[in-house]
């Protein structure tokens, strides 16, 4: 019997965010084992030139896999701002051809998506969205957010996934807290980054070695913003920027931290939060989106409101005073994620919504 075909639209797997982040473990795995699924990029990191020609070549590319090797189901993932435009044809060309439509959405601002935008926009929007059979919703709140587009049972929520990485699992059980904080991400203002300084000045009073780790990448403003502030502060030696990291040097900065630290204005459900939770890290970030689901007062972290630089600080100085704390936060994270946040599990439900949307 011949495999039902899967045509899923993805970014080049060295885009920097949490979409790729999700997308790459997909190669490899379970669901190709089950499906005959095709990758059709339709995004890459670089100049406007360089992102445009990648879109037009993904349009290209999914006109011949739609003509000579129909898939039984196309799954997009996709966001808010200039995300949904690129995808907008896809969802348009699937729909022509009368195949089923997966969207799984990872924005995160859906008050300047959506709520805030122009009567012309919203309907846009509406009828982009009701073309597809089934929304993916990272979280129950982010479910609630788009029945407001599409009724809520169009909706499914599943979560992203932590994948466990038992080597610096079991790497940073004996040693000390070396007072390190890590951050990954996009460094801008939705992620708050511009709060970091303020917290790095309230903590280093408490803790005058604390290391901060920003590790990611941001418009050149942003970074600069952050960075004058730091100077200004007399504090950029407890601050290193060592850009966007992958790989073995991801690792290295996971296997060093004592905390991560996520201060977000909005979110889905974060990667960057699950990656750490995935190294059995304590987490301080924010009660928006998904976060409150996986980051748990006094289990395996703080959630703290948006901007509460003081809840921050105070968060941090208590993970890095206290050992036996951070140790206890650091076990209660890897258990939220051997509960419900495996692969295995994320594969699982994805799986099950295949099967109940092919026709």
């Amino acid at each position: 019997m011949s495999k039902k075909r899967v045509c899923m639209i993805v970014q080049d797997r060295m885009v920097k965010g949490g979409i790729a982040a999700v997308i790459n473990s997909y190669y490899g795995s379970k669901i190709e084992d089950q499906y005959d699924v095709t990758y059709v990029e339709s995004y890459k990191d670089g100049g406007k030139l360089t992102k445009l020609m990648k879109g037009i070549a993904g349009y290209f590319v999914f006109l011949k896999v739609l003509i000579t090797n129909r898939p039984d189901l196309v799954h997009i993932h996709s966001s808010f701002g200039p995300s949904f435009m690129r995808k907008l044809p896809f969802i348009y060309m699937a729909a022509m051809f009368n195949i089923p439509i997966i969207n799984h959405i990872h924005g995160a601002d859906f008050d300047q998506f959506y709520v805030n935008a122009s009567d012309k926009k919203k309907k846009l929007i509406e009828n982009v969205y009701g073309k597809c059979d089934k929304l993916i919703a990272l979280s129950d709140e982010w479910r609630m957010r788009l029945s407001k587009i599409v009724s809520s049972d169009k909706i499914e929520v599943i979560e992203n996934y932590s994948v466990v990485n038992n080597q610096i699992i079991e790497s940073r059980k004996n040693r000390n807290v070396n007072d390190t904080v890590l951050f990954l991400g996009e460094i801008g203002k939705r992620k708050g980054c511009y709060d970091i300084p303020d917290v790095v000045e309230i903590v280093s009073r408490s803790i005058p070695n604390v290391r901060f780790v920003i590790a990611g990448s941001g418009s050149e403003i942003d970074v600069k913003s952050i960075k004058d502030s730091l100077q200004q502060k007399k504090i950029f030696k407890n601050v290193e920027f060592p850009g966007w990291i992958r790989n073995e040097v991801k690792e290295k900065y996971l296997q060093e931290a004592d905390v991560f630290f996520l201060p977000s204005y909005n979110e889905g459900m974060p990667m960057s939060i699950l990656d750490a939770m995935g190294c059995s890290l304590p987490i301080v970030s924010t009660n928006v989106g998904g976060i409150p689901k996986i980051v748990k007062n006094n289990i395996n972290g703080f959630c703290c409101e948006a901007g509460d630089v003081k809840a921050f600080s105070d968060a941090i100085i208590l993970l890095l005073s206290d050992s036996d704390l951070n140790k206890k936060m650091s076990a209660g994270s890897l258990e939220i994620v051997m509960q419900k946040y495996s692969f295995e599990y994320h594969m699982k439900r994805l799986i099950e919504l295949y099967e109940r949307t092919f026709r």
